[in-house]
């Protein structure tokens, strides 16, 4: 077994790490590690990605659950229009080259890296606004669509979505970001079903990896500063991303 693949199934364990952990950012490198470590299509990848990250998050927030980490109404509100937004999506994948694809996937990465940068210096504000459903339902709707379209959860987004237009505490929107991301990936995966074929085995194993990874990730969350590991998390997804830039920016010319 080629080490490069040996080391792509060890970094699936960090996808489901960062899921449990902070309520995001491991499915932004789902993508980019089956494509580059485990030889899988990019169009192929997107789909599996949803499989992986929804499967790992519907674990993780159960285990939040059991913490009392999770608010369902808020979920279901942010997952519903989600699911909507994940099913317009979905088909729009086939519509762009593997390596346009794949640009617009580091691009999007180095946002949610200076996102992640930019949260740990400026932390949440303890007084929390109301709840505008309005706003919180087109927070939901945009997660949903890059969730169908680029194959990631958006725990990234839906974390500060929950908490500003939510008015969740960041625990809580931590445990339940994992449950939208769970309805999100849910549709996106129902969308992509008919339009590709998936090697379930390998889909499989990176599941259950990034499942034992969850559970790690959950335990740190209640015994270490997340911020610190959010911060070096946020340093790998910005050195992925530039990869992923640097060797699909040719279509630009």
């Amino acid at each position: 077994m080629p080490a490069i693949f040996i080391a792509g199934l060890v970094l699936s364990a960090a996808i489901g790490l960062s899921l449990g952990l902070i309520g995001g950012g491991g499915s932004i490198l789902t993508v980019p590690i089956l494509v580059y470590l485990l030889g899988v299509g990019p169009h192929e990848a997107v789909g599996m990605s949803l499989a992986v990250v929804g499967a790992t998050s519907l674990f993780g927030s159960y285990l939040h659950w059991k913490r009392d980490n999770v608010d369902f109404r808020g979920g279901l509100l942010f997952g519903a229009a989600g699911t909507v937004g994940a099913f317009i999506g979905s088909p729009l994948t086939r519509l762009v080259s593997p390596e346009a694809l794949l640009l617009m996937f580091g691009l999007l990465m180095l946002v949610v890296a200076g996102l992640m940068l930019w949260h740990r210096k400026r932390p949440v504000s303890e007084v929390l606004p109301a709840v505008h459903p309005g706003k919180a339902i087109a927070a939901g709707a945009g997660v949903g669509v890059l969730t169908g379209f680029l194959g990631v959860g958006g725990g990234f987004l839906v974390v500060p979505a929950l908490i500003f237009f939510g008015g969740l505490p960041m625990k809580k929107a931590v445990g339940t970001s994992l449950f939208v991301i769970f309805l999100n990936c849910v549709a996106g995966l129902l969308g992509h079903l008919g339009q590709s074929a998936f090697d379930w085995g390998l889909t499989s194993a990176v599941m259950t990896l990034a499942v034992g990874g969850t559970l790690g990730g959950t335990i740190l969350s209640h015994r270490l500063e997340a911020h610190r590991l959010q911060r070096l998390f946020a340093i790998l997804v910005l050195a992925v991303a530039v990869f992923l830039v640097a060797k699909n920016y040719s279509i630009l010319a």
